[in-house]
């Protein structure tokens, strides 16, 4: 039987080892991850306090903070005693905050020169899917962000690309080069025959209007192949 004598609350902690006042005295980056989420979470349970909570959240996500943003409200509910609907919610928005802090860096970046930047306009919005988008990326004559959009969303291992649309947006933009990338939730990088397809297609039609296409990606667990740096462009 649990012992309440025996229980110690975040109040009862030594004021050091207190996720706030840890923030407080020596800054965000002195935190482990499991201590910001404690602060997210706010409080834990009456077996069980905040910080305990969160290390037993990020226990069960390999202490990733990439597969913990891959749960679902009703899934972080279910999983876990302690979180309801609304420390849920809390967690999911703090996570799409960081993503959109994430995006909206990437929009300010000032030139595309590699693969590498490429991979950074997109890994906010596709690297936590479960299920396949195709995405563009779509430049002026500098190789300078115009914008990025979605065109397509599938299944867990397939998306359909709809070319004439990429083509017809990127003209309308007055874009002088694109970049396409998709997810495989899977996590396997290579590419499949359908993605050598759609590659071509989409390279065939850039040429046709005179657009230049920089590269294709399949992005996956946190990385990514490039078309172009494995010189099937």
């Amino acid at each position: 039987m649990f012992d309440d004598s025996k229980y110690l609350t975040i109040r009862d902690w030594s004021e050091e080892d207190r996720p706030r006042e840890k923030l407080l005295r020596k800054g965000t980056s002195a935190l482990s991850d499991a201590e910001l989420l404690a602060i997210i979470i706010g409080s834990g349970s009456r077996n069980e306090s905040a910080v305990d909570l969160a290390k037993r959240i990020m226990s069960s996500c390999q202490n990733n903070i990439n597969e913990l943003a891959k749960y679902s409200i009703q899934e972080l509910c279910y999983k876990f005693k302690g979180i309801g609907e609304a420390k849920a919610i809390t967690i999911i928005a703090s996570l799409e905050f960081g993503k959109r802090r994430k995006t909206q860096e990437n929009i300010d970046r000032k030139r595309v020169k590699s693969s590498s930047d490429i991979f950074h306009l997109f890994e906010a919005d596709l690297i936590d899917l479960n299920h396949e988008e195709f995405w563009v990326a779509l430049l002026d004559g500098a190789n300078k962000l115009i914008e990025t959009k979605r065109l397509t969303q599938g299944g867990s291992n397939q998306t359909i690309v709809d070319i004439p649309m990429l083509l017809k947006l990127a003209l309308e933009r007055k874009s002088a080069s694109v970049a396409v990338a998709h997810n495989h939730p899977s996590g396997q990088r290579f590419p499949s025959r359908e993605d050598d397809k759609v590659t071509h297609k989409v390279k065939s039609g850039c040429e046709a209007v005179g657009i230049r296409f920089l590269d294709h990606l399949i992005i996956a667990e946190g990385g990514y192949y490039s078309y172009c740096d494995e010189g099937k462009l």
